[in-house]
């Protein structure tokens, strides 16, 4: 499984096969081939969800929870012993800087299938109502839950690891049969995922089945199929508007975690460069493109010019370049394509009055751009309301506390946040005046497989991670019986 000359292999109904097309997958850092995927047909798509099917509604795989546990338990094993594989990979594919494996982008989320197995050995999959009576004559009732059914699983590129394993692990811990769908960006970490449940569990044929396509239909046919009882979609917000629109055609349950444009309140309070800090190396973290990123920081007016000079000076001395260095904080962007759409909204927003303070410059060669500030903006502009996915950082300054909670919620996203103050239990006050599903205080951490992540308003439905996380993957059924005598 290195990241050399891969064999461009799919996983279908517990094989592993050689597809006839494949497509270059682009290390974002140079441009270079890193290898070639499996370019997966509609009819190979329509396969998946078929083995899938029959997995689920032919196999124990859904009622036997001890071989649940026993395969999840195989595959974070597998994960373990094959971490420094998929790290150099997650490095040569994703452009991810080597120090950020190390956190988020894997090693922290292999855990998350170490969490579902363990969570499944104590979850409850029957609950007591207890008895009613009725018409005369008493009633026990009781809840029991059991899997959702097939799922269809589509991941972005950004974090390819993390964003597959929060999906697989408790999709597979609650039953439930799984085809996942990698980004065309990163294909091959996917595979190799693919490649670690088909050699080193013993999940039976169909219950995981890894696509990876560059053609378009091939997820239309995992959002529409009547084969599928569930779609989870990470992505942007324009994509989960059409995948929510086409799996209602047959009424499917949709999980959706979708864009963000979120808001770090710095209160009068707050040490301003602490914040600085915070807010530079936040909006350059994986070179912008994660979706809870803090992309618009509001300040004080009086300590607006103080906290622009001081972000500014930590902005143009990240370190950014080759992301197999240790010493990288910040990688490319993963395209071309990705780094045009950044360019050109900088230059819209320095078109329309912006003050841009540093950056705003491509970098070559591969798909590099300058950490930026932008001053100056309207709240409702473009560049302070769209996701950028990119490392620009927008200040926007308030006159009061109600102000920029106003600014904050103003904005059809409601995914993440941050309130920076000398007092916790004021900056928390703040924190949840914002309507947004996970909130960073002071700089707090909320990651974790046993932590729920979601959001509110046009940033998504339903959460993924903790227990809520499982039971995005379960179905509720009551049951009465009249009790005799």
């Amino acid at each position: 499984m290195g990241t050399r000359e891969r064999r461009a292999r799919l996983l279908v109904d517990g094989r592993l096969f050689e597809t006839g097309k494949t497509f270059a997958s682009l290390d974002p850092a140079t441009g270079r081939v890193v290898g070639h995927a499996p370019d997966a047909t509609v009819a190979e798509a329509e396969a998946a969800v078929a083995a899938a099917r029959r997995a689920f509604d032919t196999t124990d795989w859904a009622s036997d929870a001890s071989l649940r546990v026993r395969c999840l338990e195989q595959f974070h094993r597998a994960l373990v012993e094959h971490k420094e594989e998929l790290r150099e990979l997650t490095i040569a594919e994703a452009g991810a800087p080597r120090m950020s494996t190390h956190g988020t982008q894997l090693d922290e989320p292999i855990e998350i299938v170490r969490y579902y197995a363990d969570l499944l050995g104590t979850y409850p999959m029957t609950e007591e109502l207890g008895e009613i009576e009725s018409r005369g004559r008493r009633h026990r009732r009781w809840v029991e839950k059991e899997a959702a059914g097939v799922v269809a699983a589509i991941i972005p590129y950004n974090y390819p690891v993390q964003l597959a394993l929060a999906k697989l692990a408790p999709a597979l811990a609650a039953g439930c049969t799984v085809v996942l769908k990698g980004a065309p960006d990163t294909p091959l970490i996917t595979q190799a995922l693919g490649e670690l449940l088909a050699e080193h569990t013993d999940i039976p044929a169909g219950v995981v089945n890894v696509l990876s396509s560059s053609d378009v239909a091939v997820g239309e046919v995992l959002t529409t199929h009547p084969g599928v009882d569930m779609v989870t979609f990470t992505g942007s917000t324009a994509t989960g508007r059409r995948i929510m629109a086409a799996a209602g055609e047959t009424v499917k349950k949709v999980f959706l975690e979708l864009g963000g444009k979120s808001a770090m309140i710095v209160l009068d309070d707050a040490d301003i460069g602490l914040c600085a800090m915070a807010a530079a190396f936040m909006v350059c973290s994986h070179a912008g493109q994660g979706c809870a990123i803090t992309t618009r920081v509001l300040v004080p007016r009086r300590h607006h010019d103080a906290f622009v000079e001081q972000t500014a000076a930590m902005m143009a001395g990240i370190k950014y370049g080759d992301p197999a260095d240790p010493q990288t904080y910040m990688g490319p962007l993963i395209s071309e394509k990705q780094r045009d759409k950044v360019h050109g909204m900088v230059q819209r927003a320095v078109g329309a009055g912006a003050t841009l303070v540093t950056g705003g410059q491509k970098v070559d060669p591969g798909y590099f751009y300058q950490p930026t500030l932008l001053t100056g903006v309207d709240p409702g502009a473009e560049i302070a309301q769209e996701e950028v996915f990119g490392p620009v950082l927008v200040v926007l300054p308030f006159d009061d506390e109600d102000e920029a909670v106003r600014i904050a919620n103003d904005s059809i996203y409601g995914l993440a946040g941050g309130v920076f103050g000398a007092d916790d239990e004021h900056a928390v006050a703040v924190a949840r005046r914002i309507r947004a599903g996970a909130l960073s205080v002071n700089g707090g951490y909320y990651f974790g497989g046993d932590a729920s992540f979601g959001g509110y308003k046009q940033s998504g439905i339903g959460r993924e991670g903790g227990v809520p996380g499982l039971e995005e993957f379960l179905e509720r059924k009551t049951f009465a019986v009249a009790v005799s005598g």
